[in-house]
């Protein structure tokens, strides 16, 4: 194998090996300014977007273990690897896209297993890490509030009897 595509091949497989997932996108049309913005917003979630051969990324898929994307990996494609928010990567990705009509999500890969655009289109529109660790919080401390409010009911009960024979 020619030394370049090794290269290539070896900087990829790192890349895919580092993430704990994969978003293939057509980026068909875009100019190279919008790329450059798609990839800045990525950048600020934790993500990269990249450019390679599909044949060299089906090679990649293939020495990481990882399913085949079979049509998906034809034409036009950039690939979106990150450090842990899959869920950031693929609604920084729609948001673009509502915007700019460009990119299209076609798949993905989360845990091993393949991403349908539909499934991609869904972990975008879950809410942010930080409302979802919000929402856990809240269904934590529910259970705690309420039985703090029943302690303290008998004994404010109590209090609200004695200030109202002080008031007669």
């Amino acid at each position: 194998m020619n030394p370049d595509k090794k290269y290539i091949i070896d900087e990829l497989l790192e890349r895919v090996n580092e993430s704990p997932f994969l978003l293939v996108i057509d980026y068909n049309g875009m100019t190279v300014p919008q790329f450059e913005e798609l990839r800045g917003q990525l950048r600020e979630c934790g993500s990269e977007c990249h450019v390679a051969k599909n044949t060299y990324m089906k090679k990649v898929l293939s020495e990481a273990g990882l399913p085949e994307l079979g049509e998906n990996l034809s034409g036009q494609t950039a690939f979106v690897t990150g450090e842990s928010d899959v869920c950031a990567a693929a609604k920084t990705v729609t948001k673009f896209a509502k915007k700019n009509e460009k990119p299209v999500v076609k798949a993905g890969i989360l845990d091993g297993e393949v991403l349908e655009q539909s499934q991609v289109q869904a972990l975008a529109a879950l809410p942010s890490r930080e409302a979802l660790l919000g929402q856990l919080l809240s269904v934590i401390n529910a259970p705690a509030s309420k039985l703090v409010r029943t302690i303290n009911e008998p004994a404010g009960s109590l209090a609200r009897v004695i200030q109202a024979k002080q008031d007669s």
